[in-house]
């Protein structure tokens, strides 16, 4: 098994809409991933949208900007905020953007987190994520008034990646045999009773989420996380097993539940809507297909037979089922970070533990964007957010604004770029230029601070994380990294 470096021109090369142009034709994806020669302020990124909940009613976005959640580091070990986190959200709400899905992801029970700083929400933490929400609504007032802004909270339970304590402590859905072989042996697949148990947990969260001020919840179905992993699991015998109907069981009682005991309540999903086989670094340190991979296809939602490309077939069934449920609201992204992030998180610079790019990181932008328009345009009733832009750098505004005016997505989802330059969305509807020096350039530092138990944040570009003493531990690991990978 061996991979191949590709030939990957980084984006900030790229010094025209012309050049962008002519690359993306050049790799084969302009017509996946279109630009607009001039940014409008006033145009279609500034322009409100309304979505329905089947429980809440109507509701208005002030904008076409969203802040996307990611996985929080930096939290307290009994799952509350930090200032860390504060400013971190405060900062999300200083950005102009109208939908705030969630800031990061939010545990259920704290055996299903992700990392043992994660974000967790019970009777002890709710106060404490009401005061984060406050501070995050009144930063956005402060600087761009109250008009439009929608704030939600994504709830998740990380199932086989859960690593509540520091060590593997994997819940799974059901045995994969290229998976079970990452986390640890002693792995505890669910039984029909224990997710009839976190149906009824996502429920009293979300309860918990509306007392605390939170406008919806998101039912987390992507990334490789238990939700997601249950979509696969094609073998698993039970109620949430086999079929399409079982494997979609855990979303229809989870909101079923929350629609009886908090009907004001929105409900939105963020899905994986297609993924790949696993991948592992090849002898070079490019990606490739994992060993064993071939015998993983089966459990791909969303992805062809050959486990490396694209079938939405799986993904427009379950947005037929969210039109079904009343869901007005799903935000669409792809793979899992643990085992393919060049599909889900597209990066010029692999992190310590990840593999270089087998294709350029376009590729996997435009390839998540397409997916996304296909899935809007077919599905008008659902308001969609779309992923993947922060690689576009100096060009997302432009293929935001182009994929939203020809009704490719309803809101335009930004995540490791709130980290470094969470005003871009608002230096973008003033109409005044973007700072270069601030661009997520996907150095992948947010990933291997925490990956190696430093907190998370954009070591490079901010200057708080940058002039921080975690910096200069950050870099000696690096270094050690790539002693490690030239040996």
């Amino acid at each position: 098994m061996s991979g191949t470096a590709p030939d990957i021109v980084q984006v900030k090369r790229l010094r025209s809409v012309q050049e962008f142009r002519e690359r993306l034709a050049a790799l084969g994806i302009a017509e996946q991933l279109g630009v607009d020669d001039v940014v409008e302020p006033t145009g279609p990124l500034a322009a409100p949208f309304t979505f329905c909940d089947g429980s809440a009613g109507e509701r208005s976005v002030g904008n076409r900007f969203t802040v996307l959640p990611m996985e929080g580091w930096d939290g307290g070990t009994d799952g509350s905020p930090t200032e860390l986190v504060r400013r971190r959200w405060r900062r999300f709400g200083e950005s102009g953007a109208k939908l705030v899905w969630g800031g990061e992801a939010v545990a259920v029970t704290h055996d299903g987190r992700a990392n043992p700083r994660q974000l967790v929400i019970d009777g002890t933490t709710v106060e404490q994520l009401a005061t984060l929400r406050s501070e995050l609504v009144d930063a956005h007032v402060d600087a761009h008034g109250s008009d439009g802004l929608v704030v939600g909270l994504q709830l998740t339970h990380s199932g086989r990646w859960s690593r509540p304590y520091g060590e593997s402590t994997p819940r799974l859905a059901y045995r994969h045999p290229v998976l079970d072989a990452r986390v640890a042996d002693d792995a505890v697949v669910l039984t029909d009773d224990d997710l009839d148990a976190l149906v009824t947990r996502f429920a009293d969260a979300a309860v918990l989420a509306a007392d605390a001020g939170f406008d919806f919840v998101d039912v987390k179905h992507c990334h490789g996380y238990l939700l997601h992993e249950l979509l696969g699991a094609v073998d698993r015998r039970g109620s949430y097993g086999g079929p399409f109907e079982h494997r979609t069981a855990f979303v229809r009682r989870a909101v079923g539940l929350i629609r009886n005991r908090v009907p004001g309540l929105i409900v939105g999903v963020r899905l994986s809507a297609y993924d790949f086989v696993p991948y592992e670094p090849g002898p070079d340190g490019v990606g490739v297909p994992a060993v064993g991979a071939r015998d993983a296809t089966r459990y791909v939602f969303g992805g062809d037979a050959s486990g490396n490309g694209v079938d939405l077939a799986g993904a427009h069934r379950f947005f037929e089922l969210c039109s079904e449920l009343g869901i007005g609201l799903v935000c669409v992204t792809a793979g899992s970070p643990y085992y393919n992030p060049h599909i889900q998180r597209p990066a010029f610079f692999p992190p310590s533990d990840g593999y270089t790019a087998p294709e350029d990181p376009l590729i996997g932008a435009a390839r998540m964007i397409a997916a996304t328009a296909e899935l809007a345009r077919a599905h008008s009733d659902i308001a969609v957010v779309g992923s993947g832009y922060s690689y576009l750098q100096q060009w997302l505004p432009n293929a935001a604004q182009h994929t939203v005016r020809t009704g490719g997505v309803t809101s335009v989802g930004i995540g490791r770029g709130m980290l470094s330059y969470p005003r871009l969305v608002a230096d973008v509807l003033a109409g005044r230029p973007l700072q270069p020096a601030l661009l997520c350039r996907t150095f992948s530092d947010c990933t291997t601070a925490p990956r190696n138990g430093l907190v998370s944040g954009c070591y490079p570009l901010d200057d708080f994380y940058k002039d921080s003493p975690e910096r200069i531990e950050l870099a000696a690991i690096k270094k050690a990294t790539r002693r490690r990978t030239r040996r």
